[in-house]
């Protein structure tokens, strides 16, 4: 095998988000192990141009079909060939020119092209939580079937999968995801009926994306990723807790049926699960930052306040009761969260229509894919419907 073949090509879905630029950053700094070879984005043209000119995959694809003759003419004078289109990002994914693809694309759209991926035979670096959420498990057992390994990238479920390498023997008793909490911790619901988008946007330990990063101060963020959970551990809902851990040092914890506990620990950077996930099984050496026990000297734990953050049991409701009502929950969510970045609806109106249009549309037990897309069709309509958007 040449040192070529040696480099691990990696197809990064979504790569103008947070997730893709800090993938590239990882890439950038091992040319000697990884190399983008397709990189793809949904309207922002110009970070899409300049990431090609600087990382010369062999294909990118622009999602905005309008914005395609403005790349491919940026781009006449390279050999990246451009695409563009929802179709193309499925055509791509079906590709046989990479050896993992890096599942970052935002919401519900990530869908389509990681069971492509996967179908493909791909391994997959799953960033994109709404994929789980919406089609759990289906998406796991096509897995199953393809023997494709799904590997977490969200912080969270990174340290999961970091504490449970080695222990593919012993049973899990419990998984403890860890909530920093988001910017309104200890907040009560007359503070936050007044909250705008610049306020929730303010993540006290994190560098997100603004969908996430309005999910994390909602605690939806942690709902979505109970049911993540839930499919990529194969666990029942009653093994996943959920706890509030403001520092952001413990990522998370598993505890095992002799009631020994694992945490995965670092500072809150998500280069650090990014790497470990395209490096799987190798650990590599990099320069971020190293945590200081003498720096940070307490660690604070306490339960989740589910009555004023209401959407994080509404998640659990979902979590609970399965069938498409994660996914319609999920549909719901992204709208309200689209109205309140806009300006269009309130802080807590957003988990007063989320409740309304879960307990509209109809419940379907066992749904297939193609109910799935209805459910998640029908949720975002009744959504748009409700707010007047």
């Amino acid at each position: 095998m040449t040192e070529q073949q040696l480099i691990k090509r990696i197809a990064i879905f979504g790569s103008t988000g947070s997730i893709g630029t800090q993938c590239l950053d990882v890439i950038a700094a091992n040319p000697d192990k990884f190399s983008a070879e397709i990189l793809t984005a949904h309207k922002n043209e110009d970070l899409l141009i300049q990431q090609a000119l600087r990382f010369n995959p062999n294909i990118i694809v622009i999602g905005d079909e309008s914005k395609y003759q403005k790349v491919k003419q940026a781009l006449a004078n390279t050999d990246v060939k451009v695409f563009a289109g929802e179709a193309a990002l499925d055509e791509v994914a079906a590709m046989d020119n990479y050896d993992m693809m890096i599942a970052a694309i935002v919401g519900y759209a990530g869908l389509k092209p990681t069971l492509k991926a996967i179908e493909n035979g791909k391994p997959i670096g799953l960033a994109n939580k709404e994929t789980l959420v919406v089609a759990g498990d289906i998406v796991m057992q096509k897995a199953i079937e393809h023997r494709v390994p799904v590997i977490p990238v969200d912080s969270e479920h990174s340290a999961i999968f970091q504490c449970l390498v080695g222990e593919g023997r012993n049973k899990i008793e419990k998984i403890i995801l860890t909530a920093s909490g988001g910017p309104f911790l200890g907040r009560k619901p007359n503070y936050l009926v007044n909250v705008k988008r610049e306020h929730a946007l303010q993540h006290p330990n994190w560098a997100m994306g603004a969908k996430i990063t309005i999910d994390s101060a909602t605690l939806m963020n942690k709902g979505l990723e109970m049911i993540e959970a839930k499919w990529l551990f194969n666990l029942t809902p009653d093994q996943i807790q959920v706890v509030v851990h403001p520092q952001s040092i413990i990522h998370s914890m598993v505890q095992f049926e002799d009631g020994s506990i694992k945490a995965q620990m670092g500072l809150p950077d998500m280069k650090l699960p990014i790497q470990y996930a395209m490096a799987f099984p190798q650990r590599i050496a990099n320069n971020f930052p190293r945590f200081d026990f003498k720096k940070i000297n307490t660690l604070n734990f306490e339960e989740p306040d589910i009555k004023t953050f209401r959407n994080l049991a509404l998640a659990i409701e979902a979590l609970e009761k399965g069938g498409n009502l994660p996914c319609v929950l999920n549909a719901a969510n992204e709208i309200v969260v689209y109205a309140f970045l806009k300006n269009r609806i309130g802080f807590l109106e957003m988990t007063d229509v989320i409740e309304k249009v879960m307990h509209k549309i109809p419940f379907v037990q066992q749904p297939t894919l193609d109910q799935y897309f209805m459910s998640d069709g029908e949720a975002r309509a009744m959504t748009a419907d409700i707010i007047g958007l």
